[in-house]
């Protein structure tokens, strides 16, 4: 059973997940950075799926990336396979890392993301494809991780996903 704020939540995740890909193929600087962006739809999806998992459903989160995918030029669904396999492994330990304290959370998050990165550059490396230098995935990793915070603290303050209270788990069926 979802609740009636489920479906503009997933509305408002798409809408921010288009927002940010729009920044991102904004041509704002014409000569190669030596550091990566930080992948701050990944940080939101870990955030969201971390906090009310019913708003960013698996389906959602391979449809969202996989646009990403096409549209940034990235071989098609490796990158989006990788954030779904991730944002299900959060999932499931969403009600432990909830507990826990947000060190806890940003210490599971950082694991979680050094895991995806490894795994991209393997699968990259695996079929051949050209994978950017190390420093530049070490940089966009790093930037990721120090960014989860603000990340964390805009989707609570700006757009109210917050961990759900137990009203809320008894509203939507969950078990005691």
């Amino acid at each position: 059973m979802t609740s009636s704020r489920t479906w503009p939540m997933r509305a408002a995740f798409v809408a921010l997940s288009l927002a940010l890909i729009f920044v991102h193929l904004l041509p704002l600087e014409t000569v190669p950075r030596k550091w990566a962006p930080p992948d701050i739809l990944l940080a939101f999806a870990f955030a969201w799926v971390l906090r009310r998992p019913d708003y960013v459903p698996a389906l959602l989160v391979a449809g969202v990336f996989l646009m990403a995918d096409l549209l940034l030029q990235r071989p098609p669904g490796l990158y989006a396979a990788l954030a779904v396999l991730a944002c299900d492994f959060l999932r499931t330990r969403a009600n432990g890392v909830s507990e826990a304290s947000f060190l806890g959370e940003w210490g599971t998050v950082a694991i979680v993301l050094t895991v995806v990165m490894l795994l991209y550059r393997l699968a990259l490396g695996l079929v051949v494809l050209h994978d950017p230098p190390l420093t530049l995935s070490l940089s966009r990793l790093a930037l990721t991780v120090a960014i989860y915070p603000l990340v964390v603290l805009i989707s609570k303050s700006v757009m109210g996903v917050r961990k759900p209270t137990p009203a809320d788990a008894n509203a939507m069926g969950a078990r005691a």
